[in-house]
């Protein structure tokens, strides 16, 4: 047998009707605040990847020629595709621009708990416009993507490579070694750190870690620079953004953690990251914040950017685990209308019915999903099969309900039944008196 590629999966309809219901409660709640779904190719040009992120990324891509010999591979992310289309395509279109986007991903990794070998994700990018404000509009989407799942007992963290760089260079560690210290720090590795740094530099960048979800962390932050005499303006920076943030979410607690660098050389300001306990050390589920990519598509005028990626099968995950917890979701109702109606055929010229089947799917109504029995077998395996479906109702017609231009709709779940005349109105109506 022919098995599926290693870190891949194959969803089933169940499975697929929570990934497509919660797609579309993302691109929902994306257009609420402003967004535009975009996409891009599957494949892109293997440079865009190794000018962004170096070419150490090679080994973790799918690269491969093409039978001209051009060096492409898989997208293994979707934030540089995307920067890529609008230096190319969207550079006269009014800004800033406000982009959303979902895709499949490939990255060549060992695959662990919701991460595999292709993945999908959902994010956002604000082009063209910086500052706090811009800041907070992004996590407060962030925030309400998560909030809108029901994802319960997540939270929130935000930081500032800002202040981490301001403290380094103090320290006189810049460059590569900075952007080395910076991925130490995002790990929580405080021990390699000293190593690296003067140990009076290293000490601050530990206490400032240490601050986070504190009440008082801006100021006590503000304390610990002055100690190495630095007055930062990037805390000034942060702080105004948090403000600004939690005037556009109230109810969502923010957590201020300096540790928080997100581990990459191009972010600028402001970072964050939302974290679930129940998926354990895989527990981040989006990430994001400020940074500059656009000058590598010589549009530094663009810089710099605001956005995020959000880890669509992770998310997916921490709601399953919810709900088997005895928890809700809004996977609990993903179902795409709130009645099934199974039509089966008994004994007639199945011609004559075909009309009806149109005419229900075609009525407009989104409450409605319509199944045509296609086999001929006992009507109580019709009947197994339409329950099998999810079938909530169904509609016997035999050669008498055919000759009297009525039927009997039936719900399934209690066997009430309601008369109808064999018209689209009819059986919509008979259904909806049910209920």
């Amino acid at each position: 047998m022919v098995r599926r590629p290693r870190g891949t999966r194959d969803f089933l309809p169940d499975e697929m009707k929570r990934r497509l219901a919660l797609e579309r409660l993302f691109d929902s709640v994306g257009a609420r605040h402003g967004f535009q779904r975009v996409a891009t190719p599957t494949f892109e040009s293997l440079e865009l990847f190794t000018a962004k992120s170096g070419q150490g990324i090679v080994d973790e891509l799918y690269a491969f020629d093409d039978k001209g010999g051009r060096p492409l591979t898989l997208r293994p992310e979707l934030t540089a595709p995307v920067m890529r289309m609008v230096a190319a395509e969207m550079t006269h279109v009014p800004h800033p621009l406000r982009l959303s986007y979902f895709g499949n991903c490939f990255r060549y990794e060992e695959f662990k708990t919701g991460r595999y070998r292709e993945f999908w994700q959902y994010g956002c990018e604000i082009v063209g416009a910086e500052g706090a404000l811009v800041e907070a509009e992004v996590i407060a989407f962030a925030t309400s993507l998560i909030d809108a799942t029901g994802l319960s007992n997540w939270r929130l963290s935000v930081g500032h490579v800002g202040i981490l760089r301001a403290v380094l260079e103090a320290a006189e560690v810049t460059g590569e070694a900075a952007g080395e210290v910076m991925r130490l720090i995002d790990k929580g590795d405080f021990d390699a750190v000293g190593e690296r740094v003067a140990a009076d530099y290293a000490m601050t960048l530990k206490s400032l870690a240490k601050l986070s979800d504190s009440d008082s962390a801006i100021a006590d932050a503000r304390s610990i620079l002055s100690g190495i005499g630095l007055d930062c303006s990037a805390l000034d920076e942060l702080e105004l953004t948090m403000k600004y943030f939690s005037a556009l979410q109230p109810d969502v607690r923010v957590g201020l953690d300096l540790s928080v660098a997100r581990g990459l050389d191009y972010y600028t300001g402001v970072v964050f990251e939302i974290e679930v306990d129940s998926l354990g050390g895989e527990g981040q589920i989006l990430g994001g914040g400020s940074y500059r990519l656009m000058h590598l598509f010589d549009k530094p005028d663009l810089d710099p950017c605001c956005g995020f990626g959000a880890g669509f099968d992770r998310i997916l995950l921490a709601l399953a685990k919810q709900i088997e917890a005895g928890g809700t979701s809004v996977l609990d109702t993903a179902e795409s209308g709130s009645s099934r109606l199974a039509i089966i055929p008994f004994r007639i010229d199945v011609t004559e019915i075909l009309p009806l089947v149109a005419n229900l799917r075609s009525s407009g109504s989104d409450e409605l999903d319509v199944l045509l029995e296609l086999r001929t077998r006992k009507v109580q395996r019709s009947i197994h099969w339409a329950e099998s479906r999810g079938a909530t109702h169904i509609l016997i017609i035999g050669p008498r309900d055919i000759e009297a231009g009525a039927a009997r709709v039936k719900r399934l779940s209690d066997g009430a039944e309601n008369d109808c005349s064999l018209t689209s109105e009819s059986v919509i109506t008979a259904i909806s008196n049910l209920g």
